[in-house]
């Protein structure tokens, strides 16, 4: 699995116009699944991006963790993090999970964090969607369960 995760201020999600998902300050997460990915990839994600220490403590520092502020997280489906530009224009996937595959850990992934009683908003798996996301920093990590 693969995580472009973004420290936001606000952020939200809309299909067809209607905003299904909205956070406050927290992390947005575009999620890809690869082929191969497991329950245990899931779980390493969610307790990684959970931990990482990427929110600002009162010194100014990257310190404190999601928990630690009571920030909140959306999750976005994301297939194209699993694509492949490195020969010819377009790009390749298939490295990608099929869709059922990649559903069923996506709903995974969202289960872990709601566990943990964080805050989760999602978006709607395999829906055109419209995000607006206010980058706090701009704070971007790229993370990987492999």
């Amino acid at each position: 699995m693969r995580a472009v995760i973004q420290r936001v201020s606000r952020a939200q999600v809309s299909v067809d116009g209607e905003v299904i998902g909205k956070i406050g300050q927290g992390l947005v997460v575009l999620l890809g699944v690869a082929k191969g990915d497991n329950a245990k990839d899931a779980e390493y994600l969610a307790n990684k991006i959970i931990g990482l220490r990427i929110f600002e403590d009162v010194q100014g520092k990257m310190n404190c963790s999601l928990g630690e502020i009571g920030g909140a997280v959306l999750v976005v489906s994301q297939f194209t993090l699993l694509g492949d530009c490195r020969k010819g224009r377009r790009p390749g996937f298939d490295q990608a999970a099929s869709p059922e595959e990649a559903n069923l850990l996506y709903q995974e992934f969202i289960a872990i964090l709601k566990k943990r009683q964080i805050p989760t908003a999602c978006g709607k798996f395999q829906a055109h969607m419209s995000i607006e996301i206010h980058n706090d920093g701009p704070v971007t990590f790229v993370v990987d369960s492999k």
